[in-house]
């Protein structure tokens, strides 16, 4: 049965990656050429939203809107005809309005704070994550209800419910992304949940961490 040990989460990252480099999947917010804008829409798109439905609009969305301003000066109804297809548009293309509103008085500019990164609207520990992940290129993990079921499947179960606050659940997720390739171990886990240890029906039968999985070996 696996266990929160250095050794098992190195080797959990090491078999990750290598999955990752045949089978990982591939989306325009993944380019390396990407402004910081671009980032973080992609993200706030991502939140609670399956990536292959993003990227059916992802790009044509950041070519409308190509900036903080021309988002911030769109009619909300225009952003919601993108929305319609993830749920919850009107309210999330009201939240992302305000987002550009914000980012616009900020002149574009993100702060490092964490707390003041997460009191800008739209935002949160998820994007905050992001943030530190994808621009200032530093180990957060993108926990989400997907990174949360693989890694509790594999070390073992969390004990609240709501993923933000648990504090087993968040610090293993650190641990497991603290990796020089960390940008790579975090989509990793992501596609692996999506992909193979799914919500339904995970396909345990060609899963590479079936022998030392928590869930395999409980099932």
């Amino acid at each position: 049965m696996a266990t929160v040990t250095a050794k098992n989460i190195t080797k959990f990252q090491q078999t990750l990656l290598n999955w990752y480099d045949t089978d990982g999947r591939h989306f325009p917010w993944r380019n390396k050429r990407l402004t910081q804008y671009q980032t973080i829409i992609a993200e706030t798109l991502l939140q609670r939203t399956k990536a292959e439905t993003v990227s059916k609009f992802y790009s044509q969305f950041t070519k409308d809107f190509p900036n903080w301003t021309s988002l911030a000066q769109a009619d909300t109804a225009a952003i919601e005809l993108y929305l319609k297809p993830i749920g919850l548009y009107r309210q999330r293309a009201m939240r992302l309005h305000n987002l550009a509103v914000e980012m616009v008085k900020r002149k574009g500019k993100l702060p490092r704070d964490r707390a003041e990164l997460e009191s800008i609207p739209f935002m949160g520990q998820y994007i905050a994550n992001a943030v530190e992940l994808i621009i200032y290129k530093q180990p957060s993990p993108l926990v989400d209800v997907n990174m949360s079921r693989l890694l509790e499947r594999y070390f073992g179960k969390r004990k609240m419910a709501d993923i933000r606050y648990d504090p087993y659940l968040q610090k293993l997720s650190y641990k497991v992304v603290n990796h020089k390739k960390t940008k790579e171990i975090n989509w990793a886990i992501l596609d692996f949940a999506a992909l193979i240890c799914s919500k339904r029906s995970p396909k345990c039968n060609i899963c590479i961490f079936s022998r030392k999985c928590n869930y395999f070996n409980d099932v």
